[in-house]
């Protein structure tokens, strides 16, 4: 395997290659410019967003496919909106942010839990990332974006497997299931 990288381009590159050949498919994602990523930090009032925030968007920031299903994500999703709704959340909430206000939303699911970089990490190209519930608290639940981004990946094994158990049972597969690679014989 590969040597762990100080690069977080290089670390974030690393992890989704390393999902791509555990067989999730390349083209299930869809990766946004770096216009489409300033405009969506410019849309949360943010100057700066970090190397390895910038490279999991140019990835995935148009569509995520099976990595974070089912949650807002994007730099579509990701708007002026959801980061004051986060920031509320945060003011009903004991938390160790330096500067709730200037955080960087990354993801919002079904309008009560969040994943954000706090507003004072934004200088570090890797930063913290935390994990923010209403109504339980805020922790920092990865110590970086990229293991982040590696703790959010799809288990594509464990998808095959439950593509395969399906077919033996003469049921119809998923939707999802176009985003797996069949396993190679």
């Amino acid at each position: 395997m590969n040597q762990p990288t100080d690069n977080p381009v290089e670390r974030v590159d690393a992890i989704f290659e390393r999902v791509c050949a555990n067989g999730l498919r390349r083209g299930s994602v869809l990766g946004a410019s770096d216009d489409q990523i300033d405009q969506m930090a410019a849309e949360q009032g943010v100057e700066r967003v970090p190397e390895a925030v910038r490279e999991v968007l140019r990835i995935m920031g148009v569509r995520s496919g099976l990595w974070l299903a089912g949650t807002a994500f994007g730099v579509d999703a990701m708007t002026a909106e959801r980061k004051r709704h986060v920031v509320a959340t945060l003011a009903g909430l004991e938390h160790e942010l330096a500067d709730p206000r200037g955080l960087l939303a990354l993801t919002a699911h079904q309008g009560y839990a969040y994943h954000v970089v706090d507003g004072a990490d934004l200088d570090q190209d890797d930063p913290p990332v935390w994990d923010v519930v209403e109504g339980e608290g805020a922790r920092r639940a990865w110590g970086s974006v990229s293991d982040w981004f590696a703790g959010t990946a799809p288990d594509v094994a464990d998808l095959r497997d439950v593509l395969e158990m399906m077919e033996e049972m003469g049921k119809q597969p998923p939707k999802w299931a176009e985003f797996v690679e069949p396993r190679q014989s």
